[in-house]
């Protein structure tokens, strides 16, 4: 016999997460604290389509967990070589000396 997860217990968890992930990108500077609150808002996101899919028995959900992966890794490889390039370029990650950026 497998034990469920409840819905409301499952989409609250997914709430919280992405609530966490939101504060995170709104009171953080540093762009690498910035890239793990967005990867946290998406496996939030990714949770609640599990949940859901799970309580209407549904593959859905996984479905769209499987693209929401992918897209997480793009991030990631993206996020991480803007990452570096930044480094290199101001020797800092705080995401305020963008601003000097030109052309």
């Amino acid at each position: 016999m497998t034990a469920t997860i409840p819905l409301m217990h499952g989409l609250v968890l997914a709430g919280t997460l992405f609530a966490i992930g939101l504060l995170g990108l709104l009171a953080r500077r540093n762009i690498l604290y910035i890239l793990m609150s967005i990867e946290i808002m998406l496996n939030a996101t990714g949770l609640a389509f599990v949940v859901a899919g799970s309580r209407w028995n549904q593959a859905d959900g996984q479905i769209m967990f499987l693209i929401i992966l992918t897209m997480a890794a793009a991030e990631v490889a993206v996020g991480l070589a803007l990452l570096l390039r930044f480094h290199h370029q101001f020797k800092t990650l705080d995401a305020d000396a963008a601003s000097t950026m030109r052309g």
